[in-house]
């Protein structure tokens, strides 16, 4: 059964219109054509090849791109005529082979156009009928870390705005990861690692109202990769690409006017977890950032829980915090 994706109070951006989200989805159990065919009849839209294992499909809401999550794969071409002659004669065989070995092992990927938040429950119903065709997530084998990524549009640009996000998600990183219960395969992996500490205790501290040049150059001189829970570089990219160049210079980095969000994993094979279950959780984090009083109370009391004292040693952030958000009707 289908839950609903809940909405955040602020929708629409400060042009007034509808705020959107893209979505990540990667999943492994069903062959490249299977999922291809399967999620185009669920999504309402036509699906053609674009190049080796990718495939886009139209529908009303923009076009879906599945492709295998592997960049040597998909571009591997045996029948390439600077090749020697037997090996191109080998080139079908040895591609059965190699796709065979690759779709068990190498995740295929939904990515979805940026979605007006009111369309999410498509994502919903797209996960749950795959899982009910075979889907397989990050719980299906050791060497699997499947993720589920999102990328919400923020309400405005200023770094005020920018800055609520970033403390709210400082304070419930270890809620969001206890509450995603991140399969182990994923937490070996350096893709979701938190914040540096230093950085942090800058975030958080009594009056930090940084412009955003300021606000970039203290995330970027802490934080100067893409492999963070919450990444920034996207954003960063779409505001200052010449400030961002000074600390990181990676061709993967899409310029885009969202957060990154890249905690949670995809354990779309456990009928217990809902695409909602990781949007409703980041839901709680945008009405916080909404609510500038329950905001300040929630930061001064992680910026207590960060001190050394008895309390704190004997205490968990992650009970403390999922009661005062239970105490405040957030959960």
């Amino acid at each position: 059964m289908s839950k609903k994706c809940s909405m955040p109070g602020i929708m629409k951006t400060d042009d007034g219109k509808e705020r959107k989200v893209g979505v990540e989805i990667e999943l492994s159990g069903l062959g490249y054509e299977d999922l291809v065919s399967l999620s185009s009849q669920l999504l309402g839209g036509g699906a053609k090849s674009v190049a080796r294992y990718v495939s886009e499909i139209s529908t009303d809401v923009g076009t879906f791109t599945i492709e295998l999550d592997s960049d040597p794969i998909k571009d591997l071409d045996l029948q390439d005529q600077r090749l020697p002659e037997s090996v191109r004669e080998l080139g079908g065989q040895a591609m059965s082979v190699i796709d065979a070995a690759a779709e068990k092992i190498v995740p295929l990927e939904i990515v979805s156009p940026p979605l007006p938040f009111s369309e999410l429950e498509r994502i919903e119903i797209l996960c749950d009928e795959l899982r009910k065709a075979g889907a397989r997530g990050s719980r299906e084998a050791l060497h699997y870390a499947f993720g589920l990524q999102l990328n919400p549009e923020l309400p405005d640009l200023k770094a005020s705005t920018l800055v609520r996000y970033l403390q709210v998600f400082a304070a419930l990183y270890e809620w969001l990861k206890a509450r995603h219960q991140i399969d182990f395969s994923r937490k070996l992996t350096s893709y979701i690692e938190p914040w540096s500490s230093t950085y942090i205790d800058i975030l958080v501290a009594e009056n930090y109202d940084p412009d955003m040049d300021q606000l970039m150059k203290d995330y970027l001189h802490y934080n100067p990769t893409r492999n963070k829970a919450l990444d920034l570089l996207p954003l960063f990219a779409h505001l200052n690409s010449e400030l961002l160049g000074r600390y990181v210079k990676d061709e993967r980095i899409k310029s885009r006017p969202t957060l990154h969000y890249r905690l949670p994993d995809c354990d779309i094979d456990n009928p217990f977890w809902h695409f909602s279950t990781v949007w409703n959780d980041w839901v709680v984090l945008e009405q916080l950032a909404a609510n500038a009083g329950d905001l300040a109370d929630l930061i001064a009391g992680f910026r207590d829980s960060r001190k050394l004292s008895f309390h704190n040693l004997t205490t968990s952030w992650v009970d403390t915090s999922e009661q005062w958000l239970r105490s405040r009707n957030y959960v």
